[in-house]
């Protein structure tokens, strides 16, 4: 999955960075490409330990 995503994030930063740049900029494909960007962050940042994960557990029991 993290082989799919990262590519993904790379290639919308790159459309958004280019829409931004060129004379005649699309602010609709700017904000699509932002979007996509920000959901494969969450995406892998879902899958990062919490840094308090410890303290939880013990609290639990």
């Amino acid at each position: 999955m993290k082989k799919f995503i990262i590519p993904l994030m790379i290639a919308a930063i790159i459309v958004a960075f280019y829409e931004q740049v060129s004379n005649t900029g699309n602010v609709y494909i700017t904000v699509i490409a932002i979007v996509v960007f920000m959901i494969g962050m969450m995406q892998l940042s879902a899958k990062t330990p919490s840094k308090n994960q410890e303290k939880e557990d013990k609290d639990v029991e």
